[in-house]
């Protein structure tokens, strides 16, 4: 996909790895939206605000009928809130589920007749190592990155005929607020993931892989878990 004049739509894109998406795509000559639950909080410069939740219907229909142009979408809106499966909050389960699953579904459901009727374009989702890897004490964030690239393999077969492509992007931790407690030498700068990401938006790669951990876990999916 040529980025230049492509017409984006960033999700959360305030803060962290989504300002440094909505920067690069403004830097390639891209028109984006920016999209966040507080418009007022994007203060990054060539872009357009946008209010979107991508846990309300109402909002995203809206949000669809402002970017009505829209070529490209970036789905990159998510929380993580360290919530194991079992002793955790059941509630916590269901708001991770609802912003990085439900979320993106919904925001693609609403763009997938945009893109499609601005002659196709490109869906990409923001991932995560642990839709592959899933520790106990990030159960929640790991099921609903699960379901999310699930989610990406399954839409990217139903959209293709409308001409609309979906890649993903996985990536471990970066240099944000969602990974402040982690030692800074195990970070990567979003900076960089953003880059990786719109090059691979470019050269139409259907899968992003971002640092060393995520290529690591990927190439061995196919061992089993050690069951002795």
């Amino acid at each position: 996909m040529d980025l230049n004049n492509a017409v984006a739509v960033v999700t959360g894109a305030n803060r962290g790895l989504g300002r440094h998406l909505a920067a690069g795509l403004v830097e390639r000559g891209a028109k984006v939206y920016a999209a966040a639950r507080n418009p007022e909080t994007v203060d990054l410069p060539g872009v357009i605000p946008l209010q979107l939740d991508v846990t309300d219907q109402e909002s995203i229909t809206a949000a669809a009928r402002t970017a009505s142009d829209a070529t490209l979408l970036v789905n990159n809106a998510g929380i993580s809130t360290s919530t194991p499966l079992v002793a955790g909050s059941i509630d916590e389960v269901r708001r991770e589920m609802d912003v990085n699953f439900y979320g993106p579904l919904a925001v693609t459901r609403a763009f997938a007749p945009v893109i499609e009727n601005n002659s196709g374009g490109t869906v990409l989702n923001v991932l995560s190592v642990l839709s592959w890897l899933h520790p106990a004490a990030l159960g929640s964030y790991a099921a609903a990155k699960a379901a999310a690239w699930a989610m990406t393999d399954a839409v990217r077969e139903e959209l293709a005929p409308r001409g609309i492509a979906v890649s993903a992007l996985h990536v471990a931790y970066m240099d944000t607020d969602m990974a402040a407690g982690v030692p800074a030498e195990q970070k990567i700068d979003p900076a960089d993931v953003a880059a990786q990401a719109l090059d691979g938006i470019e050269k139409d790669l259907l899968e992003i892989l971002a640092d060393d951990t995520t290529r690591y876990i990927k190439q061995n999916l196919a061992f089993a878990p050690n069951s002795e």
